[in-house]
This record gives C-alpha cells, structure tokens and sequence, in this order.
C-alpha cells in the first residue's frame, strides 16, 4: 500500500510540474534610433581568445522621445571574432543638442549558424547601457535595461541600432 501511495503521489508531482504555466514577459518600449558612422576596422589575427577586430566610431546621430543630439567622434567597437561568432563591445559617448555628454557601453552578439532546420541563420543583439547625469533630464536612461537590434539601410554608410527599453 505504502509503495502505490509514493508512486501515485510521484505521479501527482510530474503532472503538477508539468502544467506551471508561463510568466508574462517583460513588455519592450521604443526608446530611441542610433545612426552610427563607421571608420576603417583593423584587426589582430590569432590571439590566444581569437581574431580581435577594432571599428572606429567616428559620429552620427541619434532620436529618440525626448532626446536627440550626435555621435561624439572618438570610440569604438571591439570585436572578438571565433568562428561563426563575434562579442562585440561598443564604447562611445552621446551628446544630446542640450550639450549633455552621455556615456555607452553596447555589448552584444553577433552569430552565424544553421537553424533546426539546417537554414542559415543570422543573430545580432546587444544591450547597450547608457550614463547620463543623474540631475539631467536624461537620468532615466541610467535606471532601465535596454536591448537593441541593427536595421540595414543602403543609402546609409554606417549602422543603424533601434533600441527598446525594457519595462
């Protein structure tokens, strides 16, 4: 009796596991398009953690709600490419047409690859972190997560990164 009483009660804790439903997930709001100038990218071969890749940023733009302004000349995006994968590390400053300097760190994750379905497949997504003043206008900016996604636009010789505000 004790045996068919564990084995009813494993059978009750499978089928209760099993119908855990799914939390709601976090809700994306538009916070703003960066358009990105690039320099000549130079690279090293063959560090002990793979090919390093260094794209000069060299301006652009950027609008969003409430905010907009250029690209300060000066950073840069550090790439580390393996096979099939690159880690990349945006770092560059924002100034907004108030004069305020921001600062960005993007890092993200670009992938080339073959789906379930053997499909090739392409990933690029980062998650840039912004620091503004605090006592500016644009101190949210240092209270949220953001996550952002290129588009690709001919006519524009750079990148274009839309980025959403996690909620």
């Amino acid at each position: 009796m004790r045996k068919l009483f564990m084995a009813l009660l494993a059978a009750i804790s499978i089928s209760a596991s099993a119908q855990i439903q799914e939390p709601e997930a976090p809700q994306l709001e538009y916070a703003l398009q960066l358009k990105v100038t690039l320099g000549e990218a130079y690279g090293i071969d063959k560090t002990q953690h793979g090919r390093r890749t260094v794209i000069p940023i060299t301006g652009g733009t950027f609008e969003g709600k409430g905010l907009k302004g250029t690209i300060v000349n000066g950073g840069a995006d550090y790439q580390l490419n393996t096979e099939g994968r690159t880690e990349l590390e945006a770092i560059y400053c924002i100034k907004t047409d108030d004069g305020i300097y921001i600062h960005v760190r993007n890092r993200g994750i670009i992938a080339n690859g073959k789906d379930a379905d053997g499909k090739p497949s392409f990933y690029f997504r980062a998650a840039p972190q912004f620091e503004a003043p605090a006592d500016s206008k644009y101190g949210w900016l240092n209270n949220s997560l953001f996550v952002c996604a290129p588009s690709f636009q001919s006519d524009f010789k750079g990148i274009v990164l839309n980025v959403w505000r996690i909620k």
